[in-house]
């Protein structure tokens, strides 16, 4: 089967958003190709081999935000759709840079692979190394291993806003902790928690792509038993208070999302937000403090902010 590669060039401001729109309209997989999140992580002393110089050249200035469609699915009326969704942006203060739209038809089987040669092991925090499944790499003695492999769902954990919370979860997961992962993609931060020490994490996103590939990504790492994996809408498929939620989404869902956040939290439970770009912290912080929770700490990496939050 063939896919509508549908290619939008942009700022770092703007991708997350677009992400969105792309899987909201129905795209099976959405990749992030952001230069500046291969320069900044070049930079970072504790990464190695993570992404040949002349990639990243080849890569140019724009961020370019795919998504694909099954060719039976896409249609020039879907494409008006995207394009007046896209260009909406900037009535929410965001900035769509060039907001140029790329067609580009392609095999299955070459789009799901074409994109590995930029995903390799890198140290994404204190302890925690991901590691794709096809590539080889050495434990040291203080590692705490997480093999991913993204499919559809294209969580490399690579991003900034992915980053933050990673390092977020090293800080403030407990042992024994439940927690919620909400819009989970891969399935990076859930095992992470597991991998922490969480006793019982529960997975959820809407898309089911991400949900299956999620599911899968908790086999490889051997975490069957204590992360579950649920297509769901934010926590509709929750019943119970956690001691920890972790979200990383965008700003608007992260403010439409608080109030559930609140009500399935334990008390002085631990809330991570992030994909929140910085011009739309205070907003964040806002909601925040206006549903009893006390800010704890804000990360910054690049353009985006991560908020850990503790229920009142």
């Amino acid at each position: 089967m063939n896919y509508i590669e549908v290619v939008v060039l942009t700022t770092t401001e703007a991708s997350e958003a677009i992400s969105y729109i792309l899987e909201d309209e129905g795209a099976s997989g959405v990749a992030i190709e952001d230069p500046n999140d291969f320069i900044l992580l070049n930079r970072n002393e504790t990464d190695w081999d993570y992404v040949e110089p002349e990639l990243i050249e080849s890569m140019g200035d724009d961020v370019r935000v795919k998504g694909y469609f099954p060719e039976t699915k896409f249609s020039n009326e879907l494409l008006s759709i995207i394009k007046s969704r896209v260009d909406s942006l900037i009535d929410f203060g965001l900035d769509k840079g060039k907001g140029e739209i790329i067609i580009n038809t392609v095999k299955e089987e070459n789009w799901a692979n074409a994109w590995k040669k930029y995903f390799k092991p890198f140290k994404a925090g204190e302890k925690i190394v991901i590691k794709p499944t096809w590539e080889e790499y050495e434990a040291q003695d203080d590692d705490i291993m997480i093999e991913i492999d993204p499919g559809m769902a294209f969580g490399t954990g690579n991003h900034e806003t992915t980053l933050m919370c990673i390092k977020l979860l090293e800080k403030y997961v407990k042992s024994g902790y439940k927690v919620y992962d909400v819009g989970c993609g891969s399935g990076i931060l859930g095992i992470t928690a597991a991998k922490l020490g969480a006793e019982d994490v529960l997975c959820v996103d809407f898309d089911q792509v991400a949900c299956k590939v999620a599911e899968e990504n908790v086999k490889v790492n051997g975490e069957e038993k204590r992360i579950e994996v649920k297509n769901c809408n934010l926590l509709d498929a929750a019943t119970e208070e956690a001691d920890l939620i972790v979200a990383n989404i965008i700003a608007d869902i992260i403010i439409s999302f608080t109030p559930q956040a609140l009500r399935f939290l334990k008390p002085d439970g631990i809330f991570i937000s992030s994909g929140i770009i910085s011009d739309r912290r205070d907003d964040v912080i806002n909601e925040l403090n206006k549903h009893q929770f006390s800010i704890l700490e804000i990360s910054q990496m690049g353009e985006w902010c991560a908020i850990a939050a503790k229920r009142g």
